[in-house]
């Protein structure tokens, strides 16, 4: 289904490029549909070409649509003649030549159908010069005449210092100009084209005249026959109206040759499972091609082999494919060996040059060492003395630069031991930090249950309010209560007094952290910084006051003394005129 896609899509591609999407894409979807057999499906035709930005047409393109809606449900069970006439309609108009041809429109068809068959599988289409030259060939062999390789030698080389190849249109026009069947009448050059058409689209591997015996009435009666890779299909003549009946092949079907009898001459027998057909050619030589063509035939079936043009095409592409790899590769490595050879080259001068200047030295010293021979001599005393002073400087500085090597390794020492220190520091911040972080969490327990006995006491000074605010008759009874109550609350208030005496401790224990925590920032003066930094994040908790607190309805010291005193004479007021 995949080549059967590709082949469909190459046809496809030519009407598409040819429309306005726009106005004519629902009129190319609908004859697609129509004649592939495949299902119209209305909704997502109008949702594809629904006018709006949201619409697939403006954001997903055409191909999503005729992949998922007409080629993925293509089965094959349609006329490939009426579908590619049906795409040609829709471009050739706009694309074909208007400069008189020598073929027919038909032929035109019949070319740009065979174009798609041959062309390469990018787009836009092309025909390779490769592909182009075996086209031309079966239509000259078709016509019966002589191959003009020279000249089509010098077509291709006229062709690739311009493009890869040929579009549909320019194949058509190069054929439709007779530049290559010159001689030749249009008649010809069409049955020519028709040949070529019928073996490598409609697949006919041969077809002629041969008279055929009936299986009812045993009589022998003459009949068109054409051979395709899967089936023998006989007709009343060869314009292929009038269908009689099919020979259906496998590889069980085997062709056998017979001695002449009965009158007829050249008879060779087909078997298959079902029936046997006597068959009689009109001489020894369309005979014997016949058998082979049809022992051929059954051989690619038992083998699964796909036609001999079909399989021809595919050795071609991959032969090009390899050609253009090895040449690929080949430019690889000329441009690796010319790179290469440019290095040396310029090593190879750069070497002249080096020994040119060498020489030009080496003469120049030869001359200066003649001249200076016997100064040298002269001055050989004192060079040997300056040498001695200059050896013995040179032993005072290298003793000087041991001494400073040694210096600097002391002071790696120095440093090394500076950072173990910085470390050790560090080490004691760290766990400072940890102390300080229990010391507060400690606080915060400490709060916590401090808040909680507040709370306790509230609500015991709120019962107290409402025991006051009962019967007469329920007052020595409730001051018991209240009586029981003062004591629990002096109670509590002994243990919020011990309380905060534990949260003065922790805030002792809180200084000391602090104190520690000092002097890990003094041993860590390049922390200093930060570490002030993240002091000034942590809220201390700071002691409350020593005056005892009053707790009131609205939480602890919400008011006054003074405020406390006015709202109880507030209160009796309130129970005075109440009772």
């Amino acid at each position: 289904m995949v080549g059967l896609k590709e082949e469909l899509l190459k046809s496809i591609w030519h009407a598409f490029t040819a429309l306005d999407l726009d106005r004519s894409g629902k009129v190319l979807s609908h004859n697609l549909c129509t004649v592939l057999n495949v299902p119209h499906d209305p909704v997502a035709l109008e949702e594809h070409f629904r006018d709006d930005d949201e619409g697939p047409v403006s954001n997903q393109g055409y191909m999503p649509y005729l992949n998922k809606f007409i080629l993925e449900k293509v089965q094959g069970n349609f006329d490939k003649v009426e579908f590619n006439r049906m795409c040609w309609t829709l471009c050739a108009k706009k694309n074909l030549s208007k400069s008189p041809l020598l073929i027919s429109d038909e032929d035109a068809f019949k070319v740009w159908v065979i174009f798609n068959f041959l062309s390469e599988d990018k787009y836009p289409l092309i025909i390779v010069p490769e592909e182009i030259e075996y086209l031309l060939k079966k239509i000259t062999e078709a016509m019966g005449a002589g191959w003009q390789q020279e000249q089509f030698e010098h077509y291709k080389i006229a062709l690739n210092t311009s493009r890869e190849g040929l579009s549909a249109w320019e194949l058509i026009d190069l054929i439709g100009s007779g530049q290559f069947s010159k001689g030749m009448d249009r008649q010809t050059v069409s049955m020519a084209i028709n040949e070529v058409f019928n073996e490598l689209i409609l697949d006919v591997l041969k077809q002629g005249y041969m008279l055929k015996k009936g299986h009812k009435r045993k009589n022998w009666m003459e009949r068109w026959f054409v051979l395709k890779p899967n089936i023998i299909s006989y007709y009343v003549s060869e314009d292929l109206k009038d269908k009689k009946g099919d020979i259906i092949l496998d590889g069980n079907c085997c062709v056998e040759a017979l001695p002449d009898k009965d009158g007829k001459k050249c008879l060779f027998l087909i078997k298959c499972l079902d029936k046997t057909f006597e068959i009689s050619a009109s001489d020894k030589k369309k005979k014997q091609e016949w058998i082979q063509a049809i022992q051929s035939t059954v051989n690619l079936l038992r083998a699964g082999s796909p036609p001999p043009h079909k399989e021809a095409r595919q050795r071609r592409k991959e032969l090009r494919q390899k050609l253009l790899a090895e040449q690929e590769e080949l430019e690889r490595q000329m441009k690796e060996l010319q790179a290469a050879n440019e290095n040396k080259q310029k090593e190879l001068e750069t070497v002249r040059k080096q020994l040119e200047a060498a020489a030009a030295r080496a003469a120049e010293e030869e001359k200066k060492r003649l001249q200076t021979q016997v100064e040298l001599q002269d001055r050989f005393s004192l060079e040997l003395e300056r040498e001695k002073m200059v050896r013995q400087k040179m032993e005072e500085q290298v003793a000087q630069k041991s001494s400073e090597l040694e210096q600097y390794l002391q002071r790696v020492r120095e440093l090394e031991e500076m950072y173990k220190q910085l470390q050790e520091a560090l080490e004691d911040e760290k766990q400072a930090r940890q102390d300080e972080e229990t010391v507060r969490k400690l606080q915060a327990r400490l709060l916590e249950e401090e808040s909680a006995k507040r709370a306790e006491l509230e609500k015991w000074h709120l019962q107290q309010q409402q025991t006051i605010q009962m019967t007469e008759a329920e007052k020595q009874e409730l001051e018991n209560q209240r009586m029981i109550k003062e004591q629990a609350l002096q109670v509590a208030m002994q243990q919020l007094k011990q309380l905060e005496l534990e949260r003065k401790e922790a805030l002792e224990q809180y200084e000391e952290v602090k104190k520690k925590l000092e002097t890990a920032a003094n041993n860590t003066k390049s922390w200093k910084d930060k570490v002030a930094h993240h002091e000034g994040l942590i809220r201390l908790i700071e002691p409350g006051s020593k005056n005892p607190h009053l707790i009131t309805n609205w939480g602890p010291a919400a008011f006054t003394e003074a405020e406390l005193e006015q709202r109880q004479r507030s209160w009796k007021g309130k129970k005075g005129t109440s009772e």
